[in-house]
Formats: C-alpha cells, structure tokens, sequence
C-alpha cells in the first residue's frame, strides 16, 4: 500500500460540467513556442526517417478504433465512492493533457503551413490524434454524468511557454512514457480481467501505438537537428527532462495511488517499470539516459514523492496561510537536494551502443 491524497469530490462549473483541477507542477500544462523559429527549422539531415514516419501518421491506422460500442451503452451508476473519484480523476488529467497536444500541435499545423508544408502536415496528423483521444476521454466522463468544457479551458488555462528544443525534449519524453504507462496498463487487463471495470481499458492496446509513433516523430526531429544531441549542453538538457519527466511521474503516481490500486497494480512496481522502460527507449534519441538501477535512483524519486505529499497535506491544513508558508519550506528544499543528486548521478552514454539498442 502506498500513501496518496485522497481524492476530492469533483467541484462544478454548472450543471454536468467538471471544474478543471487547479493548477499546479503536475497537472497537464498548455504550452505555446516560438513558432517562426519552428518553420526555420532545417530537417534535411534526417527527412527520409522523417518523412517515413509522417506516412504512418497519414495511414492513420487507428481511424476505426475509437467507436462506443454497445458495452458503452450502459448506466454507470454502480462506480461509486473513491472508485468513481478517482476513475474521473484520471479521465480528465488525460483528457487535459491529450487536449493540450491537439492545441499546441494543431496552432503549429496552422503557422507553418506557409513555410515549412511538411512538417505543417506532420502536426495537423498529430493534432488529429490527440482531439481524437481528448473526445474519447470527455465522452468517458460524460458516462459519469460529467464532462470538461474544452472551449472553456483553451481561453482560462495558463499558457506555458517553452522555446522549440525544450518542446522536442518534453513532447517526445511525454509521448514515449504515454505509450508504456498505456501498454503496461493494457497488459495488467490481460492477466487480471476482473479489473477491466469500464470498456475504456480494451482500447488502450491500440491506442498507445498512436503515443508510440507520436513520439516516433519527435525522436526523427530531435535527429534532425544535432545540435540537440551533439553537443555537451545538450546532454545536459537531455539529463534534466530526463529527471524533471520521471520525478514528475513519480509524484503522480504516488499522489494518485489509488487510482492504480482500484485497477490491481501496485504503483510503486508500476512507476519504477513505466520509467525503466522509457529510459530505455529514450536511448534511441537521446546521446544519455539516466542509470535507473543506481541504488538511490528510485529510494530518490520517492523521496521527492513523499516530500510532495507533505506539501500537499500542509497546504490542505487548516493552519494560517503565513504558517503554512513556512511548513513548506522544509519539504521543498528536500525536494531540491534529492533532484540535485539524481542529476549528478553518473549518466549512461548511449551514442556509441545506438546500433544495439532494441
């Protein structure tokens, strides 16, 4: 069992309609970029593996998959209590954060049409994955007698801007760990049926291969450009999104433990796994990738993990605001050090065994 908070009830807008989460470090952010600098961009270093990818994002091979057959056609009524909270928890963290990409990625599709055609048509396929995968979710929701007002969100959500190689960086670390926290997911529904409590679980096998070859895309991009990869401050970059994405994760898991565990899977096995296997993966891009099997990788992580928990229970204390101002200091400097020392972990170089990885 893994200490998390408790879920808390869903607060409205209206009638039927979720206020968003508060925002914080780890919900879904909306970002925006310099977009000239992003058409300037010269990808002929890698357009073949470019290019190549773009045919599989234009075969769109999952346009038949995302139908509410008859199962969905059903009163929902019986997910109840701290299942139904946390069920809905998950629903619109996904859906924010599948709609996020559509938005980033369908204004790229518009700005560069003009000036950079192939990579404009890249970004209208991706944003019409992810406005795929974002109404999917809010459909799920609305099976709750729920669902998120996106038209609200794109004019009220704060956004964050972040300069194209930090986009590339966060984007294909997002994508490639989608891709493994769905398919182990999906794999867990395999063996242990009996938690598949809403028919959202089956389309999960079909639906990772679309953050898979998302991710697939970036990875040819970050190729493309060498000096994302090549050089020394790159592979400082590389470490830092690395860390910043895993500790990320690992605080929302661990927050949101009961979500996992309402589904069977233990979340500390869990997250270690979805970060063992997108390190891995990210060996095919990145000239590094961190040393997970250090033994204080993980007790690290979690570190992190429970300093965030004290800071979430003191801001939900009934203390004053300046008392509270001070309890946090402790648990955020914790925080701090831990990360400071999981960056200074020796990396592992990945250039040179690039043609071994799998």
């Amino acid at each position: 069992m893994v200490d998390s908070v408790a879920t808390p009830e869903p607060q409205l807008l209206k009638p039927g309609i979720k206020a968003p989460v508060a925002e914080t470090l780890l919900t879904p952010r909306f970002y925006t970029t310099d977009f000239d600098a992003v058409a300037k961009l010269d990808i002929s270093a890698n357009e073949a593996e470019i290019k190549a990818v773009i045919d599989e994002l234009r075969a769109d091979y999952n346009r038949h998959h995302f139908v509410r057959d008859d199962e969905f056609k059903q009163s929902w009524d019986h997910i109840t209590g701290e299942k139904r909270r946390a069920f809905i928890d998950f629903l619109e963290r996904s859906c924010t954060s599948e709609f996020s990409g559509f938005l980033l990625f369908k204004e790229l599709s518009r700005r560069l049409k003009k000036n950079n055609p192939l990579l404009s048509q890249a970004f209208e396929y991706l944003a019409r994955d992810e406005a795929r995968h974002a109404g999917f979710l809010n459909k799920s929701m609305a099976d709750l007698n729920l669902s998120l007002d996106l038209n609200f969100l794109t004019k009220n959500r704060t956004y964050t801007f972040f300069p194209p190689e930090w986009i590339i960086y966060t984007v294909y670390l997002s994508e490639k760990i989608g891709y493994w926290r769905y398919i182990l997911v999906h794999q867990h529904m395999q063996e242990h049926p009996e938690y598949q409590f809403y028919p959202l679980f089956r389309k999960f096998e079909s639906w990772c291969q679309d953050e898979n070859r998302h991710g697939d895309f970036f990875k040819a991009l970050l190729r493309s450009q060498t000096k994302l990869w090549k050089s020394w401050t790159a592979k400082l970059w590389v470490r830092f999104f690395l860390l910043t994405v895993f500790a990320t994760h690992t605080m929302t898991v661990f927050e949101r433990a009961s979500f996992y565990e309402v589904i069977g899977i233990h979340p500390r096995k869990y997250n270690n796994r979805v970060i063992q296997e997108t390190n891995n993966t990210s060996a095919r891009a990145f000239p590094l990738i961190l040393n997970t099997n250090h033994p204080l990788f993980f007790w690290r992580l979690e570190q992190c993990s429970e300093n965030n928990l004290k800071i979430a229970a003191i801001k939900n204390s009934n203390q004053p605001a300046i008392v509270k101002f001070f309890q946090q200091i402790p648990p955020i400097v914790a925080i701090f050090w831990h990360m400071l020392q999981l960056y200074l972990i020796k990396p592992i170089e990945t250039e040179s065994t690039r043609g071994t990885v799998l």
